[in-house]
């Protein structure tokens, strides 16, 4: 088996262990890049010979007797709006092409302190603004390896492409409503979108003010892997406070245990808006996976307060947003602009009053998932409604962003409430696509996610690595 097939729990345990020098496990992804990327433009800006003097440096600690962490020697990709010290942030836009990053954001740090090496920035859509599609200006379409006909998802396509191909065994993403989710569903992975503070992060600052409240809550970075253990260690070594970032709490990685058996609810159509038969196919497979490992596996009647919170939702993001948006949209460039003119005609901004009452109906929610998910430790629910759509979809028209908002709609509406959640996959469709689930829990019991997620994945495996296929 090729290095770049290999997880990443495997991969630091042979750079521990001496079984394998970093150096090889880089050069073996760098080959895999270099073979399958041209199809995939998945990689952005490929950091060949930084990777190559990283490895090169944990080799030469190693051979010195010197402790090497728990990722050591292990590629990661990185989004291309999160910094790496030394590379432009580029955010998918030509403008930003020469916005050369001083420091690494701290998840970046994290990841390097525990001995990753960041093999690469991956795409994105532009600005993080540009639809659910990986398709930047900057860099042009990022293609599923599963069917170049099928969009990979976003706005961590990049990662979930890099991840499903074997460019990486680790993607760092981000989350503000599916994006680390809806990838890894379309592409055969596993991703983790964390409690709000779970991570601590940067803002991703284009100018020199913070965002306004909303972007402050609902972004998370995340983590993309080809396996659950995979992503349990980098939720070790991602979470904890940071002084860079106030809104990172101190609480521990596992809570205390809960009585078995854990009871999980099961909604296969929030708010009863429609579901594909193969969706709902990967929810109950995933139920029966749960219920052999001994979860008590409960269907209910929906999710608390569905259409309240999306509508809530897109009408705070819109209204925080809109003062900025006649200088934003200049950096779309053509076409870029559409998803957002879109949504905000779907959801128009508020006034002064009326932002103050989103806010309260936003804690107000909060507090029924709260009430729900103490009834129900877990959720099992879809990802994305639909088996992955054709790319550019949510940008075509009203009718196609509005499908796609209403089929990422558990994503959106998790996102809103502040809850953690672990996309897994369940299987092939019988078209040969991925397809997946996610595990919502409590705030701050990302392990239970994590725990559940394990089972169905020792029920059903995994998917990838892949060839691309045509």
């Amino acid at each position: 088996m090729s290095l770049w097939s290999k997880p990443a729990t495997e991969l630091a345990a042979a750079v521990r262990g001496g079984e394998v020098s970093a150096l090889e496990v880089v050069d073996s992804h760098l080959a895999r890049i270099d073979e399958v990327n041209p199809r995939l433009n998945a990689v952005t800006q490929l950091l060949a010979d930084r990777a190559r003097a990283a490895a090169r440096d944990t080799d030469r600690r190693r051979a010195a007797g010197e402790p090497l962490g728990p990722l050591a020697g292990v590629p990661f990709t990185v989004k291309e709006c999160t910094p790496i010290a030394g590379v432009a942030t580029t955010f998918g836009t030509p403008r930003f092409r020469d916005h050369v990053a001083t420091d690494d954001a701290v998840p970046v740090a994290r990841l390097r302190a525990a001995g990753a090496i960041p093999i690469g920035h991956s795409n994105l859509p532009t600005l993080i603004l540009a639809g659910m599609h990986t398709r930047s200006e900057l860099y042009g379409d990022t293609y599923n390896p599963w069917d170049r006909r099928r969009t990979p998802g976003g706005t961590s396509g990049g990662d979930g492409v890099a991840v499903a191909a074997g460019m990486a065994p680790l993607g760092l993403g981000n989350d503000s409503g599916g994006s680390v989710r809806i990838p890894a569903s379309f592409c055969g992975v596993a991703a983790l979108d964390p409690t709000t503070g779970r991570f601590p992060a940067d803002q991703r600052l284009i100018g020199p003010d913070d965002p306004g409240p909303a972007s402050q809550v609902l972004v998370t970075d995340g983590p993309l892997a080809r396996t659950v253990a995979d992503l349990r260690l980098a939720y070790e070594t991602l979470a904890g406070t940071d002084p860079r970032d106030p809104r990172a709490v101190p609480v521990p990685l596992y809570g205390e245990p809960l009585a078995a058996p854990v009871r999980v609810a099961v909604v296969a159509d929030p708010g009863g808006h429609g579901v594909h038969p193969t969706v709902r196919r990967a929810v109950e497979t995933a139920a029966d996976a749960l219920r052999d490992a001994g979860y008590d596996v409960q269907e209910v009647p929906d999710v608390p307060r569905l259409d309240e919170a999306l509508d809530t939702y897109h009408r705070l993001t819109g209204t925080e947003f809109a003062p900025n948006w006649p200088a934003v949209r200049q950096l779309l460039g053509e076409g870029g602009d559409r998803f957002i003119e879109l949504t905000m005609r779907s959801s128009p901004p508020v006034d002064g009053p009326g932002l103050i009452r989103l806010l309260g109906t936003w804690m107000n929610i909060r507090r029924s998932w709260a009430e729900f998910l103490h009834a129900y430790p877990l959720l099992l629910g879809p990802v994305f409604t639909e088996p992955p759509v054709e790319p550019g979809l949510e940008s075509r028209d009203q009718a196609g962003r509005d499908r796609v908002a209403s089929a990422m709609r558990l994503c959106s509406v998790t996102s809103f409430v502040g809850v953690p959640s672990v996309a897994v996959p369940t299987g092939l469709a019988a078209d040969g696509l991925p397809t997946g689930v996610q595990l919502v829990g409590r705030a701050f019991r990302e392990d239970l996610c994590l725990a559940a997620a394990q089972a169905v994945e020792d029920r059903l495996g995994t998917l990838a690595p892949i060839d691309p296929r045509p």
